[in-house]
């Protein structure tokens, strides 16, 4: 498993927007194979930043989702709103005992 975070700003006043675009994109996503299940959380002190967090069987979905035209179409649909480019950050979870050299080593590549 693997969980995908998304952080983006919206422009003042595009809250709705941002909240109407959001569940749109996930309702689409659960019906991807491989979605697991995601989260959308509005930061308390800054309402333009916006997470989602999602869950995906592997990076090989979340990759397939990420590439495919269904997201593309709606993510045209975010840039008016948007104050910058997302951020997609994908993590695995930490092994028993700390991460592993290999997992390190690639997280220092990126």
């Amino acid at each position: 498993m693997i969980k995908v975070v998304i952080e983006r700003r919206c422009r003042p006043g595009k809250e709705i927007d941002m909240w109407n675009l959001l569940t749109g994109l996930r309702g689409n996503a659960m019906q991807h194979h491989g979605y697991v299940s995601g989260e959308t959380l509005q930061c308390a002190t800054d309402p333009s930043v916006w997470l989602v967090v999602s869950t995906w069987v592997d990076e090989q979905h979340w990759e397939q989702w990420n590439a495919g035209r269904e997201r593309h179409e709606v993510m045209n649909q975010f840039e008016p709103i948007l104050l910058e480019p997302e951020r997609v950050r994908v993590f695995r979870f930490a092994a028993a005992g700390g991460p592993s050299i290999v997992s390190h080593q690639v997280m220092g590549e990126m």
